[in-house]
């Protein structure tokens, strides 16, 4: 998967389309992610111990991996990833627009 757990990311399809967050979750065997703020659905919870009022939660919902792209750290804006391979041997992402290497 092109995203990791704590990447910024901006939705480029569905109702949240535009909107900026963090990824909080990445699944990579269903190929969605868990974004921050997006794609928000309520949840109706039955009363327990952790939450005896019960009532309608509101909580994020996974998106698909294909619906994010990640934010450029230079520019700020969307670009497409790559992944190459250091002088020391470890394989990095870097960003196609500017060229900057998002893994340390």
């Amino acid at each position: 998967m092109h995203v990791k757990k704590g990447d910024t990311v901006i939705v480029i399809a569905g109702k949240d389309k535009g909107k900026k967050g963090r990824v909080l979750a990445a699944y990579p065997k269903k190929e969605r992610v868990l974004v921050e703020g997006i794609n928000l659905v309520k949840k109706h919870s039955r009363p327990s111990q952790a939450n005896p009022q019960g009532g309608i939660v509101t909580q994020e919902a996974a998106i698909h991996v294909s619906n994010v792209s990640l934010i450029d750290p230079k520019s700020g804006k969307p670009t497409r990833i790559g992944y190459k391979v250091l002088d020391n041997g470890k394989k990095v992402r870097y960003a196609k627009k500017s060229g900057e290497v998002i893994d340390k």
